[in-house]
């Protein structure tokens, strides 16, 4: 039998936004978008079917055409890409949603067949190992250009421009990737990261990159409507973090200081250290726990005050409407695994509603 009463279904505040409530969508990766980056119409319809979540976080999109490492990934670095953003984020507005863009450069998880035959950039000349699906099939991920400190500059100015038409597409505000191995999390990394200059060495220098794309963000827009997702325990993209306690913690003091509005964080703590327990007292803001939540889970540690919202991924897959099914007890669709990333209708907005019985309504 559930609670009566749910503190995931209670209204929140984040950065002066009212949230229905407590639920997120979180970032996930679909590749709907056109050639050219820009939003389909059916990521129109996707992302207003979830509407019901407090807060929608985008999918991955890439502030410049060098951050673009996948295919049918969309961008938000052209002008033609705004118009198509703004019919998603009028869609999820008009279902009384609101939607925050998530800004994800790959850095040197990449391929130049997939960068109109440029090389992939990163902190240093450390290639990652795997491979990367292109249009001529999978090929292995190559060496990335190290970036020159003109080049890092140019990097922090494109994430200024994509936050300025994030503002102009509408969006509630952004979201700066910085975990999953993707480029602010590579300059995070000694492993990855081997400079010897400002950008590199000690964790203030490492993190320098971060904060400085944040600080861009937050120039545009008011720092409470800018996120950060960081995934400390993460290996995925060939990276490793040999103390990520610290490194949060050194991010959670800087971020503090400059009033972003929240941490998002997946909460695995592979080598045993309690992740949200160790940054409920560090960081000013609102917390945003992720990893394979259920609603009882959810429950248990927003009323143990552990997270803010809780994200959730994989279920809002099949499950457009997660938040009433949550909230209902109702069971949870199960995915098809095979339609995650094929760039059709089926597997992305064909899932249905849940049946509610009369009881229920």
């Amino acid at each position: 039998m559930l609670p009566a009463t749910s503190p995931l279904f209670s209204q929140a505040d984040l950065g002066g936004l009212r949230l229905r409530n407590r639920v997120v969508m979180a970032p996930m990766t679909r590749n709907r978008a056109h050639p050219d980056g820009s939003p389909s119409a059916l990521m129109v319809r996707y992302y207003a079917q979830r509407a019901q979540a407090g807060l929608i976080v985008t999918e991955g999109t890439a502030p410049s055409r060098t951050g673009r490492g996948y295919l049918r990934m969309p961008g938000l670095y052209l002008d033609d890409h705004v118009g198509p953003w703004r019919r998603i984020t009028d869609a999820v507005h008009a279902a009384g949603g609101r939607i925050f863009v998530q800004l994800m450069h790959v850095g040197r998880v990449a391929h130049s067949a997939n960068l109109d035959g440029r090389p992939p950039i990163g902190p240093s000349d450390t290639r990652a190992s795997g491979e990367i699906l292109t249009a001529r099939g999978r090929q292995p991920i190559e060496a990335p250009q190290p970036l020159t400190e003109s080049g890092i500059a140019s990097v922090v100015a494109e994430y200024r421009r994509a936050a300025e038409m994030a503002a102009d597409a509408g969006f509630d505000g952004v979201e700066i990737h910085a975990g999953s191995g993707y480029l602010p999390m590579q300059f995070l990394l000694p492993g990855v990261n081997q400079r010897t200059d400002a950008w590199g060495g000690s964790l203030d220098n490492r993190a320098r990159f971060l904060l400085d794309v944040v600080d861009a963000a937050a120039s545009v827009l008011a720092p409470g409507r800018v996120g950060i997702r960081l995934t400390p325990e993460s290996t995925f993209n060939d990276v490793h973090d040999a103390d990520p306690a610290a490194t949060c913690s050194h991010l959670a003091h800087e971020l503090s200081r400059r009033r972003v509005g929240y941490l998002h964080v997946q909460d695995v703590a592979v080598s045993g250290w309690n992740v949200l327990g160790h940054l409920r007292p560090r960081f000013a803001g609102v917390l945003i726990a992720n990893g394979g939540y259920d609603r009882e889970r959810a429950d248990r540690d927003l009323g143990a005050n552990r997270a803010d919202l809780i994200s959730f991924g994989w279920p809002f897959i099949a499950n457009p409407d997660l938040p009433e099914r949550l909230r209902l007890g109702q069971p949870l669709a199960e995915a098809d695994e095979s339609t995650l990333y094929s760039g059709e209708e089926r597997g992305y907005t064909d899932y249905p509603l849940a049946e509610r019985s009369a009881e229920m309504n």
